[in-house]
């Protein structure tokens, strides 16, 4: 089957003391290239997920790889592919953050010490390992729908909860083995120089994260259970980095399975089980007033543009109100 779409996830931990000067050549270029995603830039490095045509991703690629530009910067940055039928996102955005992942630890770098980096065909040794501790860095929505065979749940909202919670609940006198992983590979990596800046010696994190693992590990030998969310319109994906069974609410984003679908609580667009009774009635007709667009827009067979609206000026809101007239009553 030809897919459309090709997806990279990449990120890089690099010395970038000019990365505000980067943001507007980033954008123009993938605008220009009908690229949309998300890419953070920070003095620490780049963070990021974006999609397009093969064609337009590797020239995408190339062009953080070889242009003057970036200084040699990310000459050696390693990224994932997959594929989509379907645009996994909406718009472009470059945003110009403190950090590329936020922890909230000052100081702590993988530039300046690293856990020791885990291939996928190596990670199940590993972990199999009883004297391991396998802690999942991912949130608790996260970690609901897939994680590793006998990983801790942290519980957290937020990766800037985990400081706290290893502080709380580990001790690298007791603790001798560490082994962590998250979606691409970037948080366990922080998490991991985190964890050597508190006194563990021993701390392993999965090299390319889950999606690496999902893409390069036979399924008869994973100790993956379940699937892997991820931060765009496919939710969730499974071995091969094929698009999973998951939809998600919303309203409060988190993922949803075909049972989570069935519940009275669920509404599309509006409610599921997880944020039912939840809203004020301000969002809730805000909610519900976007869904009826999305049925309208759908009935007229074009995409629903009212989440970009309000990210537009006026002027340019009123144009594609003149190409998109309301539907006659």
């Amino acid at each position: 089957m030809q897919h459309t779409y090709l997806t990279t996830a990449l990120y890089h931990f690099v010395s970038l003391p000019r990365f505000k000067t980067l943001r507007e050549p980033l954008l123009n270029f993938c605008l220009d290239k009908g690229i949309k995603g998300t890419l953070l830039l920070a003095d620490e490095g780049i963070n990021g997920t974006v999609a397009g045509s093969e064609k337009s991703i590797h020239a995408f690629l190339d062009f953080l790889k070889n242009d003057p530009l970036f200084e040699g910067h990310f000459k050696y940055l390693s990224h994932k592919e997959s594929w989509s039928d379907k645009h996994p996102f909406y718009r472009m955005k470059v945003k110009l953050k403190k950090e590329i992942v936020t922890l909230g630890v000052p100081g702590v770098s993988p530039t300046k010490m690293v856990g020791q980096y885990v291939k996928p065909q190596d990670w199940n040794a590993i972990i199999s390992d009883p004297e391991v501790i396998l802690i999942d860095t991912r949130n608790d929505y996260e970690y609901a729908i897939g994680s590793f065979k006998n990983a801790i749940n942290p519980k957290t909202n937020t990766f800037r909860e985990f400081p706290d919670y290893v502080k709380t609940h580990f001790d690298p006198k007791k603790h001798k083995k560490v082994a962590m992983f998250c979606t691409g590979g970037i948080r366990c990596e922080k998490a991991s120089s985190f964890m050597m800046s508190e006194g563990f010696n021993e701390v392993y994190h999965l090299e390319g994260g889950i999606l690496k693992y999902l893409e390069e590990v036979n399924p008869q030998e994973s100790l993956w259970q379940g699937e892997c969310f991820v931060f765009d319109q496919r939710v969730a994906i499974k071995h091969g980095l094929e698009v999973g069974d998951y939809d998600q609410c919303y309203a409060c984003r988190y993922p949803l399975s075909k049972d989570d679908m069935k519940s009275d609580k669920y509404t599309p667009g509006i409610s599921c089980s997880h944020c039912y009774d939840q809203h004020t009635s301000e969002k809730l007709k805000a909610l519900t007033e976007r869904q009826k667009q999305i049925i309208l827009a759908k009935e007229r067979g074009v995409e629903h543009i009212g989440s970009k609206l309000q990210f537009m000026t006026k002027q340019k809101k009123k144009r594609i109100e003149k190409i998109t007239p309301p539907l006659k009553k």
